[in-house]
């Protein structure tokens, strides 16, 4: 493939809701401008962006996919996005990079939960939109109702430029309301121009007059003359279009059936025509250093400035390795060029450069400021790097992904299977930033999080597929401890004699608790010799030894002062190792008298969630024994604050996307530790006694 200039090249990203429709579409774009020879169908597993196993068998698009055609000599380059809310957070990043969205709405049942959610990331990224009502084909299609929820969604700049001709099984054309034609549609998506139906003209006149309406509002001389002559010459609406939607103060609708190829065509010739190209962008803010302590700098999307490209997506391929999808942000670039990863600080060869046709790797020499390539085989860069010109440095940002909202303990099922899960999980990760992996020092346990259960399945799915490892997932286990409640004074006497040298310690402790988050202190009060000077630092680790098994439950215990008050020794008996053993017997007589007790994480918890059903969630978080703590209002979303012990928030993301339609999100980080309850402690002592984690006996003895 040719490179392409920036004037001539179109990013666009997919978004939408689950089941809308987003990679037929595109499928049908590509067939419809000859991009492919086949036109890919998702029933039959066959488009060109939804090609890995685990996407044809769920049909659902499980990542960001790439596909791009050339049409009337503009370049258009397309990220088909997930929409289901376990993978939605992979739209951010192509939204990050692109330079308009298409958002594409179900035709049949309108604005959807997904549809707000991938809305609000393009409004975080100031990205203009197009909207797609798709599925017009289908009964109980109605563009009427689509674009009525749209615009009490949204906004009211949202103006239909094509009307649909037909409806359900008879959507056969569109009426092209910025040029005032209408068109029928065969088989194979060609056009064919006929008369505007007289039925609709009322319709198609008071949408071309909004339009032009929106568009005198755009620009203040273009409001003066609107309001003089009443409308707009049409050598001012043309250009002045381009300029409103690359504002965001504009956004075009269009009826389509990517079923049926009905509209794509127009469409096609509408994102040449009035999509900003990526230089409408003036600027991208990057810093001279990783760590962003410096100030902001500025690059233009501009070929005549040094080279930067934002790396937005890692792909491990089976057979080419791994591929970096990167968008040009400035200069350019051609193929065996040496680059400075500025966030790594290391020097990388591009090799050859390449676009992506779904799993396709086509070559190109060189790229422009704006275009999307591929490189492979990169030895540091990541995702969320940045690769730029070693004399004229810069770091863009990386995207932030969405907190992870449910966790898995994730357990080899063979020996064989815990050799190899470390680099699986790896490459995965490399994939996928959404992911978390890391392994939990209290628990001992691997801890799989991602944004859902749906989510982590097809990870589990992955690893079993692609690298032949077999995992178990279960609930991870919650990171209680224990802590004592009373003040004692206890004596640790350890002594053996079997003949020859025997064994002695014997150390006089004071045991009491400490404030939460205290935890753990040893003072040395013993004065003269009652024990030598080298002897004590054995009676302190041998309690710091006894304590991480606990004495209630198994369970570390913290929170506590020893005060060494006094001893005795033997000079030919005592040593270290009987010191150590009599910290330990210290330990456990001191936790006959000084009543322990279990203490459970407590998380502060904030959710996300419309108002109307702020009362439900409320009263849920009641029920899992949490303290609200105050609500707040960010946008139109309602933010309850509260604290919850982390027991009861393990299966939460389930019970607020059942209270919220999939509408709600949340966020927790650990607060503080507290005295579990009674009933509550009693029932996972039982637990650690079937596990066998209850200490019956004194291996000293």
């Amino acid at each position: 493939m040719k490179a392409f200039t920036t004037e001539n090249i179109r990013n666009l990203a997919v978004i939408g809701h689950g089941d809308a429709g987003k990679t037929q579409f595109v499928a049908s774009l590509l067939h419809v401008a000859g991009a492919t020879t086949r036109w890919g169908r998702v029933e039959e597993g066959t488009t060109v962006t939804d090609y890995d196993e685990d996407s044809i068998e769920r049909k659902v698009s499980l990542n960001n996919n790439f596909a791009n055609l050339e049409y009337k000599d503009t370049k258009i380059n397309l990220i088909d996005t997930p929409g289901y809310a376990a993978f939605v957070s992979h739209a951010r990043p192509a939204l990050r990079v692109s330079d308009c969205a298409l958002v594409v709405v179900d035709g049949v049942n309108g604005i959807e939960v997904q549809t707000e959610k991938t809305w609000s990331y393009a409004n975080e990224f100031l990205l203009p939109r197009f909207m797609i009502i798709n599925k017009l084909d289908k009964e109980r299609a109605d563009f009427g109702h689509a674009l009525d929820t749209a615009t009490q969604t949204f906004a009211r700049s949202i103006v239909p430029f094509t009307l649909p001709i037909g409806e359900e099984a008879d959507f056969r054309g569109v009426v092209d309301v910025v040029h005032q034609k209408a068109y029928e549609f065969d088989e194979n998506g060609k056009a064919k121009e006929i008369p505007i139906p007289e039925e609709g003209r009322g319709l198609v006149d008071s949408t071309r007059e909004r339009l032009i309406e929106i568009v005198a509002e755009s620009d203040d001389e273009l409001l003066e003359k609107y309001f003089e002559n009443g409308t707009l010459e049409e050598e001012d609406i043309y250009p002045n279009l381009a300029k409103a939607i690359a504002k965001s103060k504009l956004c075009p609708v269009y009826a389509v059936s990517a079923n049926t190829l009905v509209g794509l065509s127009i469409l096609l010739d509408h994102i040449v025509e009035f999509a900003p190209n990526p230089a409408a962008h003036e600027a991208e803010y990057g810093y001279a250093e990783a760590d962003k302590t410096d100030e902001r700098m500025l690059r233009k999307y501009s070929n005549d400035e040094p080279f930067s490209a934002f790396v937005f997506r890692t792909i491990a391929d089976p057979f080419a390795g791994r591929i970096n999808v990167m968008k040009v942000v400035s200069g350019k670039i051609s193929s065996d060029a040496t680059v400075f990863n500025s966030a790594r600080g290391t020097q990388e060869r591009l090799g050859a450069l390449h676009v992506l046709q779904g799993k396709n790797l086509d070559k190109v020499n060189e790229a422009q400021t704006g275009d999307i390539i591929a490189v492979v085989k990169l030895r540091e860069t990541q995702t969320g790097d940045t690769l730029c010109d070693k004399n004229s440095p810069i770091v863009y940002p990386p995207v932030n992904y969405p907190e992870s909202a449910i966790a898995f303990a994730i357990e080899p099922k063979s020996r064989a299977d815990e050799d190899k899960i470390s680099s699986a999980l790896h490459k995965i990760l490399e994939e996928d930033p959404s992911l978390h992996f890391d392994r939990d020092a209290q628990t001992k346990e691997f801890i799989l999080s991602g944004s859902g259960q749906l989510h982590i399945e097809t990870v589990v799915d992955k690893l079993k597929n692609r690298y032949h490892v077999e995992v178990a997932l279960h609930p991870p286990k919650v990171p209680y401890k224990e802590t004592i409640t009373e003040q004692v004074e206890v004596q640790g006497r350890h002594k053996k004699q079997s003949g020859g040298r025997g064994q002695f310690g014997d150390c006089k402790c004071v045991f009491e608790p400490l404030e939460r988050s205290g935890g753990f202190e040893f003072v040395d009060k013993i004065f003269g010799g009652a024990i030598p000077q080298n002897f004590r630092p054995a009676i302190e680790k041998g309690i710091i030894e006894a304590a991480q098994s606990g004495a209630v439950a198994g369970y570390p215990l913290v929170d506590f002062r020893v005060t060494l008050v006094d001893g005795s020794y033997h000079t030919v008996d005592s040593d270290e190792h009987s010191f150590r053993a009599a910290g330990r017997k210290a330990f456990r007589n001191a936790m006959e008298k000084a009543k322990p007790t279990l203490l459970e994480p407590i998380m502060d918890v904030e959710v996300f969630c419309p108002q109307e059903v702020s009362g439900d969630i409320m009263g849920d978080l009641n029920s899992r024994r949490g303290r609200v703590q105050g609500m707040d209002m960010r946008g139109n979303q309602q933010v309850i604050k509260a604290q919850v012990p982390l027991s009861e928030m393990l299966d939460y993301q389930s019970k607020l996307n059942s209270v919220t339609q999939a509408r709600g999100s949340y966020h927790m980080q650990f607060s503080h530790y507290d005295p579990l309850p009674g009933n509550l402690s009693s029932k996972i002592v039982e637990q650690a006694r079937a596990e066998g984690r209850i200490r019956t006996h004194d291996e000293d003895e």
